[in-house]
């Protein structure tokens, strides 16, 4: 993967298959201690300890469809690569959660990528969770809830162009303002 808004898609399907129903998302940005955080925390069926220990293998995977799972494993490399580390807490019926840091500055460090696109894709193909994306500088913050907008939408598709077109613009120009602020 070539950014880390893919790997956040990546860990959310996850959630998703997981069977979560409340899922939230934190991007964390600390411009005096250098780092870039994300944070990625659901309600789903939870992990033993012993499956916890095996997702960074590259070859443990739930898939049928092949026999390697290499998004978490990669993750974790990226994330040491720049300076910084990958852990998974869970346990059965206490969810996960997955929290990586990078030092925000390193070369090496992927671009976070169209953040707005990735959670979009998720609020709109994922209608029944409820999601929850923290994109922070600083002191500066945007967030979103999908909750007041279901609300106001009152069963209107979230498929519907006009409603694609205002979340899209609504998470950009909320992740925009944090940026221009920082």
């Amino acid at each position: 993967m070539r950014e880390l808004a893919l790997h956040l898609l990546d860990i959310a399907e996850n959630s998703v298959a997981a069977q979560a129903k409340n899922i939230r998302i934190t991007i964390e940005e600390d411009t005096c201690q250098d780092t870039l955080r994300m944070l990625v925390v659901d309600d789903g069926v939870g992990m033993s300890p012993e499956l916890v220990a095996k997702v960074i293998d590259p070859f443990t995977t739930s898939r049928t469809t092949r026999k390697v799972g290499l998004g978490i494993p990669l993750l974790k490399a990226a994330a040491e690569a720049c300076e910084g580390w990958l852990k998974i807490d869970s346990a059965p019926g206490a969810g996960t959660t997955v929290e990586v840091v990078f030092k925000r500055s390193h070369i090496d460090r992927m671009p976070l990528g169209n953040l707005a696109e990735t959670f979009l894709t998720l609020f709109i193909c994922t209608p029944d969770v409820h999601w929850l994306f923290e994109y922070r500088i600083d002191s500066q913050e945007f967030l979103f809830d999908d909750v007041v907008i279901k609300d106001e939408l009152q069963g209107v598709p979230l498929s519907e162009p006009d409603v694609i077109s205002f979340v899209r613009d609504y998470i950009q120009s909320g992740i925009e303002s944090v940026k221009s602020q920082d």
